[in-house]
């Protein structure tokens, strides 16, 4: 049966863009970045973990047509497509505090949960981003 979750997916609108804040921002790296022709394969990861890859997919084809791309990409703008990321982090307080330095904006500060601590912010294209401090 399985073994892993290697690749998991996200829409963005712009991959250029997503690039931009995904590594120049939250501090991931490149793991792929692959012009098929057809489509850009663009996957990143928690430096030093690139067993797990989250691809920046931009609707189109060749998995889609023009005409569902363009109902994707709407649903994209509105944030309605449900993409969503969980980060784990030693220090919540501290991330936040470096990625609000970089110019991230939050929806929600450190805040303590059963669980442990953590915070949210959305990407440039409505994608939802938390990132959790659990408690050990």
């Amino acid at each position: 049966m399985f073994t892993a979750i290697t690749h998991s997916q996200i829409y963005v609108l712009d991959q250029d863009e997503a690039l931009a804040f995904y590594i120049g921002k939250l501090g991931l790296e490149v793991h792929s970045d692959v012009d098929f022709g057809a489509m850009r394969w663009l996957t990143v990861n928690v430096p030093g973990h690139p067993d797990r890859q989250i691809m920046l997919e931009a609707p189109g084809g060749p998995a889609m047509s023009e005409e569902t791309a363009r109902q994707v990409r709407e649903l994209v703008t509105k944030g309605a497509t449900g993409g969503s990321l969980i980060f784990s982090t030693d220090d919540c307080r501290k991330t936040y505090e470096t990625l609000r330095s970089r110019g991230v904006e939050f929806t929600e500060e450190p805040t303590e949960r059963p669980y442990g601590i953590d915070a949210a912010l959305r990407d440039p294209f409505g994608n939802s981003i938390r990132f959790t401090q659990l408690k050990g």
